[in-house]
């Protein structure tokens, strides 16, 4: 009820006249009646300025149907389920298209036929197999989808193009990656087992959509996968944005439509008895594959009831839209929630941020995942691309099957005058026989068995290898014969075969790459408004969020996909690595050996690289007997210096005398008196060079000897404990010999003499 106003209230201006108040029947006021005759009248459509019950303002996304009268709500139900039901019929061919391609997966078992059977089978034992090729390739890109899009250690990182960024800004970078990589794979512990199996029916089918809303009941976001049956869109539209109506069909549990009424997110009012939902042909083929009774059971409480989640654009009186203070007629964005069973309205609630109301925008909810655009709205998947092919090659490995069926046990026919008995119907046993009344005719002339062509086998055959190998090249399953076996094959030639071979997988990979990344910005968009959900369901962040830190991280930091866009496989990663491996070993003065072998082990799947690389002091120091044959060629070195500039100065020496004549007692010129013995003629500095050189070898040597002596009290120490365990083994072996003086230390010798031993070599 709004707040009643009585009517005898008074307001008074200043001046001593009375103004006095008129009300509606509400009893909410409407006008002022002053007492010169005039008249105030205050008139609001905006439905921010209503009271509610508790006094105070309507909160921008409450539900509306509370407010809204019933034949109101009935009119907007009924249009809604028109609209629903044309857009359910628009799309009839995709659904039994999609139902036939289930059948074509082969998961369910089915033994030969029998004639006159069920399965209405022509021929007895006829065979039902089915050629895996639409299986095969689902699967592969299944598998190979899972590995990119979810790393073990979480789908997401950030992107920061600021190349100003300071280390503390770095820090929130990383802490925020890592607690939002721990949400996704522990806290939200659905996201995981859920996208995957959305990666296989992406596959299968070409659409898959994620819905990323906040769950009124786990108090937190998610991000879920929503089939692509139970998203109803008219296959006019081309995408999302520009669909009329986004029907989200919901099979929700009795008990949680009532969680969903406590919390006031849905009307509290009594929605009858659920009746039965209507089927489709994807959801009976779905059951059907997995040997599910398409049955729903006789109790009542066991039914789900159907709800639409209905996203479109409504004009309701009350909550028209403005336009310079006039109603535009404009419809705006709502998500409206219809129980089908009750054609009865349980939440009506705006599509549309309050920023942007003066030109409505919807709000996004869902992504959608594109295996190959269509001519709709609904993609072209795996089962459309082979579909065809894979009923071909079935029905070709029917008839080979048969056909050898008939070769093993041919049919025949039989003389009228030799049928005479009972049957013409034998069942002849390895190593029996079966009586049959030939009427005095030689038996090769009563029966003659049917005339099969078994050489017409042979080009059915080849047939099917080639429909297979097409088949396999068109949708990315193909086995890559990369280098044609050559180890030395260029890098070049094979990331170009690699290039062509997984074409279509590279442009998948991609389309799937920016509707993650658009995944996690709808994420970040609900944790934005809901912050305090993050760290209060986060068990063990790695940082200490508050509110205005953790929201200007979001809207600082972008969420990205750990996923390569450019890399769609494991096996393009590593022949990438190759390539690069290739160039630094054709120029390693260009390139860092350590830099390529640390991308080179991440590519491989190895987290910590350096823990396999040396360390740089062990790296650097030679084993000892290197430093011995270094050191001792070193001495060598100096010494064969040493000898040559002696030699010389002992040449240079005899020169002079050549050319001087003569020399005196002491070496000097006797004509000159000069030069004698001062050292400062070329042949005194040579010598003194050589003396330096010979007690620099002296010092080499004695270097040596103390490295020998090292070396000598090391083997010593060798020989010391190789004695002991000598001594320890003889000792062994003699109680080992003597078993009866062991006593209880028998069990412990025979490990001890293994552990002496082991340790001994």
């Amino acid at each position: 009820m709004a707040t009643q106003h009585p009517f005898d209230i008074e307001i008074d201006d200043g001046s001593g006249n009375p103004d006095r108040p008129e009300t509606d029947e509400n009893g909410n006021v409407i006008s002022l009646r002053h007492p010169d005759g005039s008249i105030t009248v205050s008139i609001t459509d905006d439905p921010l300025e209503r009271a509610n019950d508790n006094g105070g303002k309507e909160g921008w996304f409450d539900n509306l149907a509370e407010k809204i009268p019933d034949n109101e709500l009935g009119s907007i139900a009924s249009d809604l389920i028109r609209g629903i039901e044309d857009d359910i019929q628009s799309r009839t061919d995709w659904v039994d298209s999609r139902a036939q391609g289930m059948r074509l997966l082969g998961l369910k078992l089915e033994l030969p036929g029998l004639q006159g059977g069920a399965d209405g089978a022509p021929v007895e034992g006829m065979s039902k197999v089915r050629h895996p090729l639409l299986l095969e390739a689902v699967l592969r890109f299944q598998a190979n989808a899972r590995s990119e899009l979810l790393p073990t250690d979480g789908p997401v990182k950030i992107r920061n193009d600021d190349n100003n960024a300071t280390l503390a800004e770095d820090q929130v970078a990383n802490a925020l990656e890592r607690d939002l990589n721990h949400y996704l794979t522990s806290t939200a512990s659905e996201y995981y087992p859920d996208t995957d199996r959305m990666l296989l029916m992406l596959g299968f089918g070409g659409t898959s959509f994620k819905k990323v809303y906040y769950c009124p009941l786990r108090s937190r976001p998610v991000s879920e996968t929503v089939d692509a049956n139970d998203l109803i869109v008219n296959n006019e539209a081309t995408d999302l944005a520009n669909a009329k109506r986004i029907t989200h069909r919901i099979m929700m549990r009795p008990s949680v439509v009532k969680r969903m009424q406590i919390l006031d997110v849905y009307r509290n009012i009594d929605l009858g008895d659920p009746v039965m939902p209507q089927s489709d042909a994807v959801k009976d083929e779905s059951k059907a594959q997995q040997g599910l009774s398409t049955g729903l059971g006789s109790l009542m409480a066991d039914r789900d009831r159907e709800i639409y989640e209905c996203y479109c654009e409504l004009d309701i009186p009350g909550y028209e839209h403005k336009h310079k203070g006039k109603d535009s007629g404009l419809a705006v964005p709502y998500r409206v929630t219809i129980d089908v069973s009750s054609k009865q309205i349980l939440s009506i609630v705006r599509n549309y941020d309050e920023e942007s109301k003066e030109l409505p925008t919807a709000r996004k909810w869902f992504v959608k995942f594109t295996f190959v655009p269509g001519f709709g709205f609904y993609d072209i998947g795996l089962l459309h691309i082979l579909g065809n092919t894979t009923n071909a090659i079935t029905a070709a490995w029917r008839e080979l099957l048969d056909s050898g069926m008939y070769a093993n046990f041919p049919g025949f026919l039989v003389s009228k005058t030799a049928s005479r008995q009972d049957t013409s119907i034998f069942r002849v046993p390895p190593g029996g026989g079966a009586q049959i009344e030939t009427n005095g005719m030689p038996i090769n002339q009563a029966v003659m068995p049917l005339p099969y062509n078994a050489q017409a086998m042979a080009p059915l055959m080849q047939l099917v290898e080639n429909m297979a190998e097409t088949g396999q090249r068109i949708g990315g399953t193909s086995e890559l014969q990369v280098g044609e076996g050559r180890a030395d094959a260029p890098v070049g030639t094979t990331l170009a075969m690699i290039d062509q071979a997984v074409k279509v997988l590279n442009s998948v990979h991609k389309r799937m790459h920016a509707s993650q990344a658009e995944e996690f910005r709808l994420l970040c968009g609900v944790f934005e408004e809901h912050p305090s959900s993050f760290w209060e369901r986060n068990s063990k962040p790695a940082t200490q969020w508050d509110e205005a830190t953790f929201i200007k991280a979001l809207q600082d930091y972008d969420l990205t996909p750990q996923a390569d866009p450019n890399t769609a496989s494991h096996t393009q990663r590593v022949m990438k690595i190759m390539g690069l491996k290739q160039l630094q070993q054709g120029n390693p003065e260009l390139y860092d050996p350590v830099a390529i072998d640390t991308a080179a082990l991440q590519a491989l799947g190895w987290s910590n690289p350096q823990q396999f690389f040396k360390p740089a002091s062990a790296a650097q120091t030679p084993p000892p007997e290197v430093m011995k044959d270094m050191a001792a060629a070193q001495t060598d070195g100096k010494k064969a210096d040493a000898d040559m500039l002696r030699a010389q100065a002992d040449a240079q020496e005899t020169s002079a005398k050549i050319k001087g004549g003569f020399f005196d007692a002491k070496g000097g010129d006797p004509k000159s008196g000069e030069g004698a013995g001062d050292g400062s003629d070329p042949a005194s500095l040579m010598q003194a060079h050589a003396s330096l050189l010979d007690a620099e070898t002296d010092r080499a040597k004695l270097g040596l000897e103390q490295h020998q002596s090292h070396i000598e009290d090391a083997n010593r120490d060798l020989d010391r404990e190789s004695e002991e365990r000598k001594s320890a083994m003889d000792v062994i072996s003699e109680a080992i010999s003597h078993p009866e003086g062991l006593g209880i230390a028998g069990p412990i010798i025979g490990p001890l003499e293994k552990t002496i031993t082991e340790k001994g070599k």
